[in-house]
């Protein structure tokens, strides 16, 4: 008898929350694993005294299924993550046959997936109808109700709006440890004085879900009495998400350079062994006792912390963009900023400013051009620069606060210095070059005087 309104293939934790979830909103939901003794486990333990229905085969699974038959597959990735080339031949493929694919990013951790994540859903659009009601019922809610979950674009789009979010996730949390490197190293605070720091920051436009977990974790003390967090070992891993948005733009030619230092300090945290060696070698500056207001300076942190924010989400929508024009997608840029609202890792009020923002202009080339950012990065300016130039000053690492003031610096500059990379390849490899008076003709110059006049063909990388 066909009851169930979706099934749900895969329950690891997130498909067990996922289940439980749709069940909450009004869902039958049937339940299927490859290893079928999960689904009894399921059944009798966390899905007791729920509608839920389990399956003992595929064939079972979908005789329970109402038609248009819903599906939704949550297994593990064969390879770390299928080629996109892979995800549009799939829509494709499926298509010819009658079925319609969907991938969706889905976040917000084990708690999101059980009380309203933020979905990211992309592929066949004739499926939305189908799955929307669904879909946006259990996804998380913010301002007025709006559900952080709508369509996010054609083929593999919604896959790869969860890849930024996580990359920009990854800049987050790096953005956050130099903010407390800072804090800890120059102005020597006290565990519970940065907790409050975060406390405070927390009311502030930084008020978001990382922040306020980072009060937490500095407040937290271990059974002896004795803070958590000194005592852990501090080696970054990484599950390859930020690599892949790093990867993407070097791909696409995109600056997104904050996300690409937050990798490589994660790989550089992971040397620690090595740095343990180098640290009894390496000298840095002396370490002087910080002789400023301590007021104003963690506040010129708060700014550099802010401005460098907005610089990693300028970044990571100029990724979406050129990804749009690559693979042919209509992008919402609003929507995603509102589905990344709620429910995800990256959860904050700045987000609806971003939504604000596309909405004031759709067609917005970059999130520094909106009159609100602009003012905003203008507004903190002066303490970044103080921030990063105290912090350079004091031999502090922070590779996302000084990638970002450099990409800014790069970004408002007319003329950068790379005419003369341009009469560099052409010297040596007769590569060519344009003049500022005459845009899209090549020229190449003799420069030696013993060179030939022929240059080199063209390629790009």
């Amino acid at each position: 008898m066909a009851q169930a309104d979706i099934a749900l293939i895969g329950l690891a934790v997130m498909g067990q929350n996922l289940i439980l979830n749709m069940n909450d909103h009004g869902f039958v939901v049937c339940a299927f694993n490859r290893t079928v003794s999960k689904v009894d486990d399921f059944l009798a333990n966390e899905a007791k005294g729920t509608k839920v229905v389990g399956a003992q085969s595929l064939k079972e699974m979908v005789s329970k299924l109402k038609k248009p038959r819903r599906i939704i597959l949550l297994v593990k990735a064969g390879q770390a993550v299928d080629d996109f080339i892979e995800k549009l031949r799939r829509c494709r493929d499926l298509k010819a046959k009658g079925i319609l694919f969907v991938g969706s990013g889905v976040s917000g951790g084990e708690d999101g997936a059980r009380y309203g994540p933020s979905l990211m859903p992309g592929g066949n659009k004739e499926a939305w109808p189908h799955i929307q009601a669904i879909f946006q019922g259990i996804a998380a809610k913010v301002g007025t109700g709006e559900p952080c979950c709508d369509w996010v674009g054609e083929e593999g789009a919604g896959h790869f709006v969860k890849m930024v979010h996580n990359g920009i996730e990854y800049g987050d949390m790096q953005l956050i440890c130099e903010a407390y490197h800072l804090m800890r190293d120059v102005l020597g605070m006290e565990q519970n004085e940065m907790a409050q720091a975060f406390e405070e920051w927390n009311k502030t436009e930084l008020d978001s879900f990382l922040i306020e977990i980072t009060a937490n974790i500095l407040k937290f003390q271990d059974t002896d009495g004795k803070f958590l967090l000194p005592k852990i070992r501090d080696s970054a891993g990484q599950k390859g998400t930020g690599k892949w948005t790093a990867i993407s733009a070097l791909e696409y030619g995109v600056p997104v350079t904050l996300i690409g230092e937050a990798v490589f300090a994660r790989c550089l945290s992971s040397l620690k062994d090595e740095r343990i060696q180098a640290s009894k070698k390496l000298k840095g500056p002396q370490k002087v006792q910080f002789g400023g207001d301590k007021k104003s300076f963690l506040e010129d942190i708060r700014k550099a912390l802010y401005a460098s924010k907005i610089i990693s989400y300028a970044q990571g929508f100029m990724l979406l963009r050129q990804a749009a024009t690559e693979f042919g997608w209509t992008l919402n840029y609003g929507g995603i900023a509102l589905m990344w609202r709620g429910g995800c890792i990256i959860r904050s009020v700045f987000l609806g400013k971003i939504k604000d923002a596309f909405d004031r202009n759709p067609e917005l080339q970059n999130l520094l051009l909106d009159d609100f950012f602009k003012s905003a990065v203008e507004n903190c300016q002066a303490s970044w620069r103080r921030a990063v130039s105290t912090g350079v000053q004091a031999g502090i690492p922070m590779p996302c606060f000084t990638t970002a003031l450099s990409f800014y610096d790069g970004y408002r500059h007319e003329m950068l210095p790379a005419n003369l990379i341009q009469a560099q390849r052409d010297y040596f490899g007769a590569h060519t070059y344009e003049l500022l008076a005459k845009p899209g003709q090549f020229i190449h110059t003799n420069w030696t005087g013993h060179g030939g006049s022929v240059s080199s063909s063209s390629y790009n990388a």
